[in-house]
């Protein structure tokens, strides 16, 4: 691998970078991986995104999987839950994550902003403020009976048809967690438990001095690069939900002092940088599904500029307007994305079901087809089903049919 830095990238080699970077430029991903290797792949990606979607596995198992192939679930899950093997804390980070641990004080920040009524709902400071009484009730009865869901609060009030259809109770527990007042204990499916924060993250993180805000921003900036390998300003402010004007004073400084470098990317009009750690890979051989919540595509506005890949969630677009499906994912092929697949767990009948599949003009018909299937294959036996069918649906389908007969 060169480690040389060009003053102009091609776009293949921004891919290659930042596919290298996300952990996703893997020759294999045999066997079943331990927690040695989750743990090593998702310290390349600093936050798994939760999201409540589950028609298939819930989002923030896929990115894993999509870097270290076959895992146990539980071997994950407990560290996010329990108190003796935690790993990661539940945050705001990008969107609602699973932070690191050892990035909590990073955050401490952020908390204080929302406790100060510049947090990352508006319309939580304002009920914090008008039923402040209501807010330290909740507040005592967690510390007395934590873990505790909204309804085991003894007054958690009526849903609503705003936001979200939440109740007080729920507006109450989301700004104390937006405070840090509270965090999450673990999740009951996908609902929350929430608890105090003491009982929950290890002392010596707990009580680890916070740095400034200035300093977390710097740091937060810099895992951010180190996790794209490439991007603009608004790329690496996006990745921890920050603004250009926080990132830009960090990234000026790093490229001061010779951490991060300046490019120009084939294509791109916004200057780009990129870590001086970071690998320029003289081919990728990547060949992984991710989810709409995967750091590789999140941004989709870097998606389509990296990988001229326009993508759009289709879940909430009624059925007959929809392109491509309802849950789909894209299929990245060496360095590019070579089609995007509509997938469905269908547990009752131990089938994946491939609803649709569509190849992205340029990609290889038949050789997209064959790792498809294979991978296809490799999913459904993570997710312990037997069988994998298509539809006869999109501009891949038919010889995804083929490929699938073949293995």
């Amino acid at each position: 691998m060169s480690h040389r830095r060009p003053e102009q990238l091609s776009i293949h080699q921004a891919r290659r970078i930042a596919l290298a970077a996300q952990g996703l430029n893997v020759p294999s991903r045999n066997g079943t991986a331990n927690w040695t290797r989750i743990n090593g792949a998702v310290a390349r990606m600093n936050v798994l995104q939760i999201d409540s979607v589950n028609v298939l596995v819930r989002s923030h198992y896929l990115p894993v999987f999509s870097r270290v192939g076959s895992y146990e679930q539980d071997t994950l899950d407990s560290r996010t839950s329990s108190r003796r093997k935690r790993r990661f804390f539940e945050y705001w980070a990008h969107q609602a994550s699973f932070v690191p641990l050892e990035y909590y004080p990073l955050l401490r920040w952020r908390m204080e902003r929302a406790r100060a009524g510049a947090g990352t709902y508006g319309a939580l400071a304002r009920f914090a403020t008008e039923q402040k009484a209501y807010v330290d009730e909740v507040l005592a009865h967690v510390r007395k009976n934590g873990p505790v869901t909204v309804a085991d609060l003894p007054d958690p009030g009526e849903r609503t048809g705003n936001w979200w259809g939440w109740g007080k109770g729920k507006y109450a527990l989301e700004y104390l967690f937006d405070t840090g007042e509270v965090t999450a204990a673990t999740r009951r499916g996908f609902e929350r438990l929430y608890d105090i924060p003491e009982r929950v993250i290890p002392p010596d993180i707990l009580n680890r001095p916070a740095p400034s805000e200035h300093d977390a921003i710097r740091s937060l900036t810099e895992l951010s690069i180190r996790a794209l390998g490439i991007g603009t300003k608004a790329d690496i402010a996006d990745y921890f939900r920050l603004l250009i004007a926080q990132v830009s004073p960090a990234i000026a400084e790093m490229v001061a002092e010779g951490t991060l470098s300046q490019v120009m990317v084939e294509g791109w009009d916004q200057p780009a940088y990129i870590h001086k750690d970071a690998a320029v890979p003289r081919r990728s051989a990547a060949q992984a599904l991710v989810t709409p919540f995967d750091p590789i595509v999140w941004d989709r506005a870097r998606t389509e500029r990296l990988f001229d890949f326009r993508y759009r969630i289709e879940i909430y677009t009624p059925e007959p307007k929809r392109i491509y499906g309802y849950y789909v994912l894209p299929f990245v092929l060496g360095d590019r994305i070579a089609a995007r697949i509509c997938l469905k767990a269908d547990r009752p009948a131990s089938v994946l079901r491939a609803n649709a599949a569509h190849l992205e003009t340029g990609a290889d018909l038949g050789e997209t087809a064959e790792a498809l299937a294979s991978e296809l294959r490799h999913m459904a036996r993570w997710l312990k089903l037997d069988q994998v069918e298509a539809r006869r649906r999109g501009n891949l389908s038919a010889e995804l049919r083929r490929a699938l007969a073949r293995t």
